[in-house]
């Protein structure tokens, strides 16, 4: 195995483990991150496609050299490895009509082997090709970026507007970092108020809504908001500044709370070298599989107030949010959010290798710390 390939065996079995924990981190009902309930739920659902977009790109090292991630910067892979997989994914059918069927390259291997008593690389290959284009054709991965859902609906009782919460993601191709966004936004659309709420103020029990729904509930404004997302996704927008854009936008919707998830950075000991320190420490692990730490930020902006909406005859005004910033908090207003939780995720090998060396708290001041053991995620170290 050439030193190329023992660097890329490595990256691949952290991150692999990295992201397993951090979905066992999400769905275990003891976390702290639990009482967000549903945007735990979520923002699994897209650790999983993460994950599957890595055995992708794990297979395809079978048959291509071309792999690169962000080493110094994200530790995630750069956004062209998206675009190529999501390119790959859209040909497969093509590709795998011009590839022989799995059982006929083996018995070619097999053949191969017995006539020239040598490893069959080209075959193994091709095989390969197969086998890459066959999981990403049917593999729900990560793409570079993600339409919206509509995963709740429900009915605000104080100004009796329906409310639906909506996700989608997208990967950052200037930062390298996998995003997840949700928002709980009101709509006052005179006809999603006459079929979703009853007469009594509640949600209409009779309206089947076979949730998840794809998009924006409201059909009227579903494409217009996929369209938003995608132009208003980027790490360099706050939310604060995507909240009032989307406040801004739609007439009829009111944002009332916006989350980002923002993925990363990862750290993984010889591979990345986005922080000295930590690489420094993580070189000392014993075990390779364990010298990793992923990092991820929670971000929130929610309205504090709604400014009432003016109709007159010569000119109108919307209803708009009035979007609280913590302006108290230095780091709160620089990211433009309302509050904000950092968290890290480390083996519990790693991790005492950090202490040992003096340099936990001040890596992960101002971290919440889970420790991965054993399978389980100890938090509140």
């Amino acid at each position: 195995m050439t030193p190329e390939n023992e660097a890329a065996a490595r990256y691949f079995s952290a991150i692999a483990a990295a992201l397993g924990g951090l979905e066992v981190f999400m769905r275990d009902d003891r976390s702290p991150l639990y009482r967000h309930g549903i945007v735990a739920k979520v923002v699994a659902e897209y650790i999983a496609r993460l994950d599957k977009s890595f055995s992708c790109w794990r297979n395809r090292l079978g048959f291509t050299e071309t792999f690169r991630i962000s080493r110094a910067e994200s530790g995630f892979p750069v956004f062209q490895n998206l675009l190529e997989l999501e390119n790959d994914r859209l040909q497969a059918d093509a590709r795998l009509a011009n590839l022989p069927l799995a059982d006929e390259l083996r018995e070619e291997m097999a053949d191969f082997i017995l006539r020239h008593k040598e490893f069959p690389e080209a075959l193994q290959k091709s095989m390969a090709e197969r086998l890459y284009l066959e999981d990403v054709k049917s593999e729900t991965t990560f793409g570079p970026f993600t339409l919206a859902q509509t995963v709740k609906v429900s009915v605000n009782p104080k100004t009796l507007r329906p409310y639906y919460l909506v996700h989608w993601a997208c990967f950052d191709g200037s930062a390298n970092l996998p995003l997840v966004y949700m928002v709980t936004v009101e709509d006052s659309s005179d006809d999603m108020i006459r079929q979703l709420v009853d007469s009594s103020g509640k949600l209409n029990e009779r309206v089947d809504i076979p949730l998840p729904v794809d998009g924006l509930l409201n059909p009227e404004l579903a494409h217009r908001f996929d369209d938003f997302t995608e132009k208003n996704s980027a790490y360099t927008l706050s939310p604060a500044t995507i909240a009032v854009n989307l406040d801004k936008d739609f007439e009829p919707l009111h944002p009332k709370q916006l989350r980002r998830v923002v993925l990363g950075p990862f750290y993984s000991a010889g591979i990345t070298d986005n922080n000295s320190t930590v690489s420094e420490v993580l070189a000392k692990v014993r075990k390779p599989e364990n010298a990793w730490l992923l990092t991820w930020t929670i971000q929130e902006v929610f309205s504090k107030a709604e400014k009432p909406g003016r109709k007159g005859l010569f000119s109108s005004e919307k209803t708009t949010q009035e979007f609280f910033i913590n302006t108290d908090d230095l780091e709160a207003a620089r990211q433009g959010v309302s509050s904000y939780e950092n968290h890290a995720l480390i083996p519990h090998e790693a991790y005492q290798a950090l202490y040992a060396a003096g340099e936990a708290q001040k890596i992960f001041s101002g971290y919440k710390v889970h420790i991965l053991s054993k399978g389980q995620v100890i938090s509140d170290v």
